[in-house]
């Protein structure tokens, strides 16, 4: 059996180039474009390439010029350049010189593939069907995805977190404060040495309003009394229901009885304005007993809190609706002084 020996030459019609090379550049001896794959017009059209020069299409970076040496039957010439127009991708590619001294560019987009994608809108169809450009791309999307799914689900899970805690220090029915996150927030002012007023505030009649009106009306009571107290103090200090009709207040910075008490002839003067339920009128008072850290050598909060109490007390046992504040003699709790009730 006679074998023949394989021509290192293949006539290749355009179409053929076209599909299996669509980012080629048919190029003649003087290095001017004859002919261009489809993937290439579509980033730049025929009127940018056809019968121009590469010099003036292309910045060559690698090697440093194009010259028809390069092109004299070359057979793997590797090329890096970018266009000279905007935008200035980046492309890299070989060179392979052709009989009439001319040649074809077949380049890629190399590691800007995904950049190149975005800008000029390619798809699957715009490269040949042996590239691995396709399954890059899959990958680079399918990675994104997971990416964009991972922070949606942390995101999620760090709202889930912040509401979970928020819940866990929040009273359900007013959304003060509760007793549990008073209790942190008073013990880190105290290790801070942070300067500080403690109020007790309970509701006067308030067992009343849910003998006679109900217990939704009471709800309600509680909850307007939480918006006055929020209202009275600012938005670094504590409002926390800790009972029933029972409140606690905690004013960071403020060591000033004057203004202390100021505040706390406020909430008196608006908690006691008649609040609506459906109709009805609901008439509390409150009383208010305080404290302040810069009457203790060190603060103790099962001494304040007492102190705060005992203060609360004497307002109640002084006709209500007023505001005492305690005082320090002699190393121990004295018992309450200074009563005020707001004014007529």
């Amino acid at each position: 059996m006679t074998g023949s020996v394989p021509s290192d030459r293949i006539g290749v019609g355009a179409r053929a180039l076209d599909l299996l090379m669509p980012m080629h550049l048919r190029v003649d001896s003087d290095l001017s474009v004859l002919h261009a794959g489809p993937t290439m017009l579509r980033i730049r059209p025929a009127s940018r390439l056809i019968g121009r020069a590469l010099s003036e299409i292309f910045e060559i970076r690698r090697p440093r010029s194009f010259n028809p040496s390069l092109f004299s039957e070359s057979l793997g010439q590797k090329v890096h350049l970018s266009f000279r127009d905007p935008p200035q991708t980046s492309l890299k590619g070989v060179i392979v010189g052709l009989p009439d001294g001319g040649g074809i560019v077949n380049v890629s987009f190399g590691i800007g593939v995904v950049d190149a994608v975005r800008d000029y809108g390619l798809t699957s169809a715009d490269f040949a069907a042996t590239d691995l450009t396709i399954e890059m791309l899959y990958l680079v999307e399918a990675k994104s995805a997971a990416m964009e799914q991972s922070r949606d689900l942390n995101q999620r899970l760090q709202i889930a977190k912040s509401t979970a805690e928020r819940q866990a220090q929040t009273d359900a029915l007013t959304g003060a404060w509760n007793r549990r996150a008073l209790e942190m927030e008073l013990a880190r002012v105290i290790e801070t040495r942070t300067p500080f007023t403690l109020m007790r505030l309970d509701l006067d009649f308030f067992k009343n309003v849910n003998d006679t009106v109900g217990h939704a009306a009471g709800d309600h009571v509680l909850q307007v009394v939480t918006r006055i107290l929020g209202d009275e103090t600012r938005s670094g200090d504590i409002v926390a229901r800790v009972g029933g009709d029972e409140f606690v207040l905690v004013l960071h910075g403020l060591v000033d009885a004057a203004r202390a008490d100021r505040i706390a002839r406020r909430i008196i003067e608006r908690v006691a304005e008649p609040i609506d339920f459906d109709g009805t009128l609901c008439q509390v008072g409150s009383s208010i007993g305080s404290t302040m850290s810069v009457l203790y050598d060190r603060p103790d909060l099962d001494r304040m809190q007492r102190d705060a109490d005992a203060a609360l007390y004497r307002s109640k046992h002084c006709g209500r609706g007023r505001h005492t504040s305690a005082t320090i003699l002699s190393g121990f709790s004295s018992g309450p002084a200074s009563t005020h009730a707001p004014a007529a």
